[in-house]
């Protein structure tokens, strides 16, 4: 019977270190996860669902009393972007493009000088396209006799809206009117705009806005 020599004690401490340190290795690992992987990313908004803000306006907001220009163009502006009535619809949606106008160039005259320049406004609007009252401004119309004629029948001639306002000096201002009428053709047309340009003047206390030619 053969007997197997003697194990070295060297020999089982060693494999025991290695054993002792192979396990503290395999304990200390991270270990996959045994499901299936999920993203931890957060998910994207749908862009169809949330509306996106409105983007403030880069245009520097104005200051003062408007230009003619720039005034003339913004209650146009406004007056087509508001919710007006449909052509041909009469004195009943008047009030629709009276209020735009209001709302967009704020009353800056007395209420005096506002209800005279509107009056000679208005005056001087019929006068030039239906012929109506010509002389009372002969300086800007001339001769009645010798005048143009008249552009647009009076029967359907009608004022639609009309503001008064300063023209960048407290002795300027401009009238401004949107009306409709029947031209020489037949042909029917509303929201027409029109400016009339104003000076005021004194004299001896008496205070008088002088109409301006049209250019």
């Amino acid at each position: 019977m053969t007997t197997s020599p003697a194990r070295s004690p060297r020999l089982l401490l060693t494999a025991t270190v290695v054993l002792v340190v192979a396990g503290v290795v395999l304990l200390t690992m991270p270990q996959a996860p045994s499901g299936p992987a999920t993203s931890v990313a957060p998910r994207a908004t749908d862009s169809t669902t949330v509306p996106s803000a409105t983007a403030p306006s880069s245009r520097p907001p104005q200051t003062g009393a408007p230009t003619p220009a720039t005034a003339s163009t913004a209650t146009a502006q406004s007056v087509s972007a508001s919710a007006l009535p449909p052509h041909g619809e009469g004195i009943a949606g008047d009030a629709a493009i009276q209020k735009p106008l209001e709302n967009v160039w704020p009353a800056d005259l007395s209420a005096a000088d506002e209800h005279g320049l509107l009056a000679a406004g208005r005056g001087l609007l019929r006068a030039d396209a239906t012929g109506i009252g010509r002389t009372k401004w002969p300086a800007l119309f001339g001769d009645p006799d010798q005048a143009i004629a008249p552009a647009f029948a009076t029967a359907r001639f009608r004022i639609q809206a009309a503001i008064a306002r300063s023209d960048g000096s407290p002795d300027q201002a401009v009238v401004h009117l949107v009306w409709a009428g029947t031209d020489r053709g037949g042909t029917y047309t509303d929201r027409r705009i029109t400016d009339w340009y104003f000076t005021r003047t004194s004299t001896k206390g008496a205070t008088t806005w002088t109409p301006q030619p049209r250019t």
